[in-house]
């Protein structure tokens, strides 16, 4: 196992991943430990059953991915991805009543146009 402290991870945190490929690595924090940093393909994590797919699923939820993105890491196609998302409640599109207007105006200036 190796370790970094915080203000290493600030400073060169490409050191740590590197480190995270072959081993695991502790961060620590005012010489406490304070997080742990996983390869997530040295550790063949990444290929259990539902990882990809959950880390997927979380990534979209919190804003942190794509729609497009979270479907090609959890190996699916976008409209099979899309299915699975909406089962679990998690809208497809995010967008204010006000964004809406906004691109219904845009599609109707574009149309007009075409």
């Amino acid at each position: 196992m190796k370790t970094v402290n915080v203000s290493s991870l600030k400073n060169n945190p490409s050191a740590a991943l590197r480190m995270a490929h072959n081993d695991l690595v502790l961060v620590m924090n005012r010489n406490e430990p304070d997080a742990l940093m996983v390869g997530l393909k040295s550790s063949n994590i990444i290929n259990m059953p539902g990882v990809r797919l959950a880390l997927a699923t979380a990534l979209l939820k919190e804003g942190a991915l794509s729609l497009a993105r979270s479907a090609k890491l959890a190996n699916l196609p976008l409209a099979e991805f899309i299915s699975h998302i909406s089962r679990l409640g998690i809208p497809v599109i995010n967008q204010t009543a006000e964004e809406v207007l906004e691109d219904r105006d845009t599609l109707e200036q574009w149309l007009k146009q075409a």
